[in-house]
């Protein structure tokens, strides 16, 4: 029963930690664009290199 009296307090102090920082992360612009990342991966446009030259061809 005594570890109750340690228990509850730290996750009620847990449990506000965790609020405040998902009020903090809305809060600065971490969930403004959910869907430009998943876009990114699908966009992605890789040039291929530029020729090298006159390296092995004559």
């Amino acid at each position: 029963m005594e570890s109750m009296f340690i228990l509850i307090p730290i996750s009620i102090v847990l449990a506000l930690l965790m609020g405040y920082f998902f009020w903090w992360s809305g809060k600065s612009g971490q969930f403004d664009d959910l869907e430009g990342p998943a876009h990114r991966v699908i966009m992605d446009d890789d040039t291929p290199p530029p020729d090298e030259g006159g390296k092995g061809q004559s």
